[in-house]
C-alpha cells in the first residue's frame, strides 16, 4: 500500500473532527506540497457532500485540487480524469446520484465515500508518478 493510500486510511478513520472526501484526497498528499494538514483541510472544508449541496462528488474535486497544486492543470488530464470517473460510476459525477445509487443498492454512506476517496488518491498518484512529480 502507498503512503498516499495509507494516509487516506488514517484521515478517514479520523471521527472527530471529520474530514470530508475532499479533505481527505488533499490531505492525503500534504506531505509532498509543503502544505499543513490545518491549510489542506480548511481548503477543502466547502467541497464535502458535494459543495454541500449534491453536487461534484468531494473525492473528484480533491483529486482535481490536488493535481492542480502539483502542476497538473492541462485540459486533456481533467477532462480523462472526469471521463474515467463517470465510467467507472454509471454515467454519475454528483454526490447526491452517487449516494442515491449505493443506498438503492444496499450499501452504507461511509464505506462508499471511502471506497472514492481511496479511488481517486490512488489516480492522482499515478498521474504524478507518470510524471515524475512524486517517487
Amino acid at each position: 500500500m502507498s503512503r498516499y493510500l495509507e494516509k487516506a486510511k488514517e484521515i478517514r478513520a479520523i471521527e472527530n473532527p471529520h474530514h470530508n472526501c475532499t479533505q481527505s484526497v488533499l490531505m492525503s498528499f500534504t506531505q509532498d506540497l509543503n502544505m499543513n494538514d490545518e491549510t489542506a483541510f480548511r481548503l477543502g472544508a466547502n467541497f464535502g457532500g458535494g459543495m454541500k449541496c449534491g453536487l461534484t462528488c468531494g473525492a473528484l474535486a480533491g483529486a482535481l485540487m490536488t493535481l492542480g497544486l502539483y502542476g497538473v492543470d492541462d485540459p486533456a488530464t481533467t477532462q480523462k480524469v472526469v471521463k474515467e470517473f463517470t465510467e467507472r460510476h454509471n454515467k454519475m459525477i454528483n454526490c447526491s446520484d452517487l449516494l442515491k445509487a449505493n443506498a438503492a443498492a444496499g450499501g452504507q454512506k461511509k464505506p462508499h465515500c471511502d471506497a472514492l476517496v481511496y479511488e481517486m488518491v490512488q489516480v492522482v498518484e499515478e498521474i504524478l508518478l507518470e510524471r515524475n512529480l512524486i517517487k
